[in-house]
């Protein structure tokens, strides 16, 4: 379930007002910054202004509608309360577009039921519902008005896409709308073309190699440093592309610019706790879009029985989004990290942070501390603790690499590394630090983290995914809690 606490853009500059249903339905992209696409929304009021905002997708089956409203009306309220204060109403929108034969009004008669339910569920907790519309097929549906010259039972068109006076409106107040939801996570879902078998053959050769390593004792640090700098040469060559754009088009050209053992070899490497870590440090600067783009390139190449391995590029490409302040995109990428592994929790850390709106500086301070200590520290200067004791801090979501957890293979003691202190050090190890970091904020904000199968503590926060049993990792035949 996704939180936006504002309207995309730069709000606060210019007002916009919505004077009727048919304005609201325009509207509703320029709310949220992005096409809603089978979604459920809610948006609080606060004296006649646009206040917070949930959306979660429109579950297929109607048994879960009535778990769904009472959930997505305690985020929003609840976290209107700690923010502004109880809303004086809420404003329901059902997006549904025909994927079949079925029209836009039968969409909007299968779905009065769950409008209900979300008036009810607002209701209980003494909010009103002062609208509730339904658009699909290009119309909109007001469930609240029962007047047929004002809303006809076969729906009122909505204008062309940018063409309205709201549209002009919100562009002028510089609020402007992403690409739909389905464009963005499509940048970051695996391969379907011809080329994941070739794909998915790097995989299992660069899992060959890098897992014997492992168990030989090969320090964690070596691996992790040949990682990061092929991840260095990969994305300076994206900096070299003609700038096209973000598009898929693209897309496309980093693609090119990227092998299949490459990517083979920076998505085994990347189930490193440290070497993810380490990778997040590039979040800012001239080189945060870079990155960017390679994170979203890795985790289109976690193709076959790899799909888990995806955790790691997608939470690294939600953190970087955040990072730039995208928390649309943000929140896509971290959602697919937790879908890929439902018990990453370096995901669900970020993803109850974006969630929460909180300021994404403290990890950036964390992770530059880690850097320019790691900087001045001198080559072998500590050794890696047992790796009995790797979980004595919070672990960060670390990942398994074909099947063999890095973390306690290559975790050992005597495996020298100059990145993380020796067990004497009093520092406090980097990936504890960020981790703290995160918890800190949360903590600040008044917010419990939400354990897995219970539902989000606050406003924006998405419902971890129940685990879902052992599941396949690699080629070898190893598997894994997940």
């Amino acid at each position: 379930m996704t939180n936006h606490s504002e309207a995309a853009g730069a709000p606060g500059t210019e007002q916009v007002t919505l004077r009727n249903p048919s304005e609201l339905a325009e509207a509703l992209p320029y709310l949220l910054g992005f096409k809603p696409e089978d979604s459920i929304v809610l948006v609080a009021l606060h004296r006649g202004r646009f206040g917070g905002r949930v959306r979660l997708g429109i579950p297929e089956r109607p048994g879960d509608w009535p778990s769904v409203a009472d959930e997505m009306a305690k985020c929003l309220i609840s976290g209107c309360k700690r923010k502004d204060g109880t809303p004086d109403g809420i404003v329901a929108f059902l997006c549904r577009d025909p994927k079949t034969t079925e029209t836009g009004r039968q969409i909007m008669e299968r779905l009065h039921p769950l409008a209900q339910m979300l008036r009810l569920a607002c209701g209980r907790l003494d909010v009103p519902v002062v609208e509730t519309l339904c658009i699909a097929d290009d119309h909109f549906w007001s469930y609240s008005c029962p007047v047929a010259e004002c809303c006809p039972p076969d729906g009122t068109p909505l204008a062309a896409s940018g063409t309205s006076v709201t549209a002009a409106a919100m562009t002028y107040a510089g609020i402007q709308v992403r690409r739909p939801l389905r464009e963005m996570r499509a940048r970051l879902a695996p391969w379907q073309t011809a080329a994941v078998p070739e794909q998915e053959r790097a995989l299992d050769a660069a899992a060959m190699t890098l897992v014997p390593r492992i168990l030989a004792g090969v320090p964690r640090v070596e691996v992790a440093d040949e990682t990061l700098d092929l991840a260095r040469r990969v994305w300076s060559r994206f900096g070299h592309l003609p700038t096209g754009g973000d598009t898929l088009e693209a897309d496309l050209k980093d693609d090119e610019q990227l092998a299949h053992d490459e990517a083979a070899r920076l998505i085994l490497g990347l189930q490193d706790r440290l070497t993810r870590d380490h990778a997040a440090e590039w979040m800012e600067g001239d080189e945060a879009p870079l990155v960017l783009r390679l994170w979203r390139a890795l985790a289109r190449r976690c193709v076959g029985p790899y799909g888990e391995h995806a955790a790691a590029p997608l939470t690294l490409a939600g953190w970087v989004a955040w990072s730039l302040g995208d928390r649309v995109e943000a929140g896509e990428a971290l959602d697919m990290a937790l879908a890929a592994d439902p018990r990453y929790v370096f995901a669900r850390l970020l993803m109850e942070a974006c969630s929460a709106d909180l300021d994404p500086e403290p990890v950036r301070r964390s992770l530059r501390k880690t850097r320019d200590e790691r900087n001045v520290t001198p080559s072998g200067a500590g050794s890696e603790e047992d790796s009995d004791g790797a979980g004595a801090g919070v672990a960060v979501g670390a990942g398994p690499v074909a099947g063999v957890n890095v973390e306690g293979a290559a975790g050992r003691k005597g495996a020298g590394s100059p990145v993380r202190p020796s067990a004497e050090d009093s520092r406090e190890p980097a990936e504890d630090r960020v981790t703290r970091a995160l918890e800190a904020s949360l903590r600040r904000r008044g917010s419990r983290r939400a354990g897995p199968g219970k539902g989000p503590a606050q406003a924006g926060a998405r419902a971890p995914r129940r685990p879902q049993g052992r599941r396949r990792v690699g080629r070898q035949g190893t598997r894994r809690d997940g």
